[in-house]
């Protein structure tokens, strides 16, 4: 077992297990009883081989949302190895601000939001994504329903799609068609009022809308109110979304809440608040959210500008980051107690770069990765399984302007699309 998690590469591991079964061979007599013992230890041998084969895999996709006002052409797909942290870049694809990105669970769409204010209309984008070449296509573009969009969010089925309007202070929902395109937008949701922060909270500033675990809840962050609002769904209505009576939460006045995340076991959630710089802690209870800890995601003492951004839990469920921006461009390290749902502060970690808008935990939690939007890089660290601290693993992708990154496991039994056989047909003159 130590050997099996020791970090060697896959083929030191083969090595290992040829010479031990050449071993076994040669000093392995005739005799019936050895004979079974060869056998049954050539058996294991195989398995641990297939298991090295298999179990080792770690090869996705990431793609990476950028701000396209400068160099960045738009949404850039990667190979990235979750056994070494190395990445290769695969394609990209012209979009306008994709700012951020949400695949569908089948692998086989991505979409986008295009975050376009200033008086215009934002807008979706729908992808069709090609898992053996690695390819996106542009499907079709349709209105988000108010100016800069900035949070997509889909249900496992693949048939609704959620879109956070930030400027517009409202949220819509599109249906997602057979073939993956957007149709129509079915519902716009408008919130109205203010916060106390005359500035950021003049007006209705919706964040983010994310799906309960069950799907029988969706909750918009709403920055400008203060206020994570709660609507039932239900996926066979035309217009999906239902508000809850006496379900919305109402966090600390001038926090400014932003990105809502769920422990991946537990009855927990929680939120990264933008402007306090902190993170409340809750109890999910059927859709109703009991806070149970406001903690902050910056040092003691910290005197700078603050500018919280996003929240992820470890797939294990044991810590939980959070990105601050502003002077302090740092990844807050909290373990989680599984009893309680409380926050621990473990440490701090640089994020060796400017304004980390987003960042993510790969599926088999060896390696976070973050998207630093003002110094145009993608840094790699990786994560050490005790404490949940960071370790800059010296990988690091230059990009301009990245602010969103997705993963999507690699198929290993995809095979290239056929192409279209020309027409051989004889062309007739008019004449």
């Amino acid at each position: 077992i130590d050997f099996m998690t020791n970090g060697l590469p896959v083929k030191n591991r083969i090595i290992y297990f040829w010479t031990d079964l050449m071993y076994t061979i040669v000093n392995c007599d005739a005799s019936f009883e050895n004979h079974n013992l060869f056998l049954m230890r050539f058996g294991c041998l195989i398995s641990a081989l297939l298991f090295c084969f298999v179990g080792f895999s770690q090869d996705y996709y990431l793609f990476v949302g950028t701000y396209t006002s400068g160099k960045s052409k738009g949404i850039y797909v990667y190979d990235f190895n979750a056994a070494n942290g190395q990445f290769k870049a695969v394609s990209d694809i012209a979009a306008v601000n994709p700012s951020y990105l949400e695949v569908a669970k089948d692998g086989k769409y991505v979409y986008a939001v295009n975050e376009i204010g200033g008086g215009h209309p934002g807008s979706v984008s729908a992808y069709s994504f090609d898992k053996f070449s690695g390819q996106l296509n542009l499907l079709n573009i349709r209105s988000s329903g108010g100016e800069d969009p900035c949070y997509i969010a889909l249900n496992k089925s693949g048939k609704w799609a959620f879109v956070a309007n930030y400027s517009g202070g409202n949220l819509a929902a599109l249906p997602i068609l057979p073939d993956g395109s957007l149709d129509s937008m079915a519902q716009l949701i408008q919130h109205e009022g203010h916060g106390p922060n005359a500035q950021r909270q003049e007006k209705a500033h919706v964040h983010s809308t994310v799906l309960s675990p069950d799907e029988r809840f969706l909750f918009a962050a709403d920055l400008g109110l203060d206020r994570e609002s709660v609507y039932a769904f239900d996926s066979a209505k035309s217009k999906p979304l239902t508000a809850v009576e006496d379900a919305d939460v109402a966090v600390e006045p001038g926090s400014g809440p932003r990105h809502l995340t769920f422990h991946p076991t537990k009855p927990y959630a929680y939120l990264i608040n933008e402007l306090s710089g902190s993170v409340d802690a809750f109890a999910n209870r059927e859709g109703k959210l009991d806070l149970i800890q406001k903690i902050s995601s910056h040092p003691e003492g910290f005197s700078g500008e603050k500018g919280s951004a996003d929240i992820h839990v470890s797939p294990d469920g044991n810590f939980l980051y959070a990105s601050n921006r502003g002077d302090a461009n740092s990844i807050a390290i909290f373990s989680i107690d599984g009893n309680t749902g409380k926050l621990h502060l473990n440490g701090f970690s640089p994020t060796a770069g400017k304004h980390p808008r987003n960042f993510i935990i790969d599926p088999t939690g060896h390696f976070l990765l973050v998207a630093n939007r003002d110094s145009d890089n993608i840094v790699i660290f990786s994560i050490d399984p005790k404490s949940g601290l960071l370790h800059n693993s010296g990988h690091e992708i230059s990009i301009p302007n990245p602010v969103c990154l997705k993963m999507l496991k690699k198929c290993t039994t995809c095979h290239p699309k056929p192409k279209k056989k020309k027409s051989h047909r004889k062309k007739h003159s008019s004449g």
